[in-house]
């Protein structure tokens, strides 16, 4: 079941805020995330900061490799921040994940 529609739009004003020019392929995965049924509680500006990091972490970094070679995921999270960081710069983001960031 997809989020109501009041919450949906929240989303897509939160996403096209942080995200201006992230791909539209990134931006429906993105979406999608950030209403799926484990983000409902959350307010919709952090539903899709928290699916925007997954998605790039997952998608776009080493992030991946990184747990495949044995890395936990804490480790391989911070020594994907950079790569993260580069993404959301490259798509105009109007904030980058910082190294204290928890649970991202």
């Amino acid at each position: 079941m997809s989020a109501p529609t009041g919450r949906r739009r929240a989303i897509a004003k939160a996403l096209t805020a942080l995200l201006p020019l992230a791909p539209y392929a990134d931006m429906e995965k993105i979406r999608a995330d950030a209403g799926s049924v484990h983000m409902k509680t959350l307010p919709p500006t952090i539903a899709v900061w928290l699916a925007t990091i997954a998605h790039i972490r997952h998608a776009h970094t080493d992030y991946e490799k990184l747990l495949a070679e044995g890395y936990d995921r804490d480790s391989a999270r911070f020594f994907v921040i950079e790569q993260t960081n580069v993404v959301l710069t490259r798509w105009r983001a109007t904030r980058l994940l910082e190294d204290d960031d928890e649970n991202e």
